[in-house]
């Protein structure tokens, strides 16, 4: 089984949620404290050792093309003459650390699928990874680095678990069941998109943030296209259920030593500022010395 050095990240969505701020800034760019939330994700997926990144945006997205470009001439030269070498250095590594591909999301249509189905002529026969720049989990080891793991032991197509229990979680997130097969490892039978409530819902893991996809599903996602009467929502859901009931194994792994964060949302994204600013080696003593005296 080859090693997997591909990933797509899906990053056309508009941000509605935030706007006016996603009038001009996409909602991948927002900072966690002075990195935008798109970089944790391409970092995250470097570490697991992929080199090929494509991403797919939309017509507002330029920003996120520049961020991953190699500095402006003006940028260099001011932080080379004001000796802030280590500066330039960190935006240096940033256009090094994959091969970028960028395309742009085509279609009136909407749904987890789309951008995978615009992406569909650059993936080849290998497995691959198809994850979301807006919603991650930040684990130790990485989540993609146990979603490969897993892959690599078992095969087949290998989908984020955490678990959601909350009740509006059900009308968020996508939801798998099956049978435990190995530690932390669910043969999926079932998955359902946004069940819309515990009882509908096959259990109370959620499938976020990426998954680790036989190059298969790519004919299962152009099947459905053909059938799709453009209402509604074009989900990988669907395709993925296809593939179970066909016989092609599916996944689910629990996530170890990992929290899940969907900045995506308004609350949600407040939240993962502060976590992530309270791990920040730059400000986290005095941010919490803040928090403590702002709730005293």
């Amino acid at each position: 089984m080859g090693k997997v050095t591909k990933a797509v990240i899906a990053a056309a969505g508009l941000g509605t949620r935030f706007l006016p701020q996603t009038k001009a800034m996409p909602k991948e760019m927002l900072p966690l404290v002075d990195k935008p939330i798109i970089q944790h994700i391409v970092e995250e997926l470097v570490g697991a050792g992929i080199q090929d990144i494509i991403i797919v945006t939309g017509y507002h997205k330029r920003s996120i093309e520049d961020h991953f470009d190699q500095a402006s001439t003006d940028l260099r030269s001011s932080l080379s003459e004001s000796g802030k070498k280590a500066l330039l250095q960190t935006v240096d590594e940033i256009s090094n650390l994959a091969n970028f591909i960028y395309i742009r999301q085509k279609g009136p249509h909407y749904g987890n699928a789309v951008p995978l189905l615009n992406a569909a002529h650059l993936i080849d026969k290998e497995p691959f990874i198809y994850t979301f720049a807006d919603d991650f989990v930040d684990a130790s080891p990485s989540r993609f680095r146990q979603i490969l793991d897993m892959h690599a032991k078992h095969g087949g197509s290998v989908l984020t678990c955490v678990p959601r229990e909350a009740p509006s979680d059900y009308a968020k997130f996508g939801y798998v069941g099956g049978d435990q097969i190995d530690n932390g490892l669910i043969n999926v039978k079932t998955i359902v998109e946004k069940p819309g409530s515990q009882a509908a819902s096959p259990s109370a893991n959620a499938t976020v943030s990426g998954y680790v996809l036989d190059p298969v599903i790519i004919e299962y996602l152009q099947k459905q296209w053909k059938g799709f009467k453009g209402k509604g929502e074009f989900k990988i859901q669907d395709s993925m259920q296809a593939m179970i009931e066909d016989g092609h194994k599916i996944y689910g792994c629990e996530i170890q030593n990992g929290t899940h964060y969907d900045p995506g949302d308004k609350l949600e994204y407040i939240k993962t500022v502060v976590d992530f600013a309270l791990m920040h080696e730059d400000v986290k003593d005095d941010f919490e010395k803040f928090l403590r005296a702002r709730i005293s």
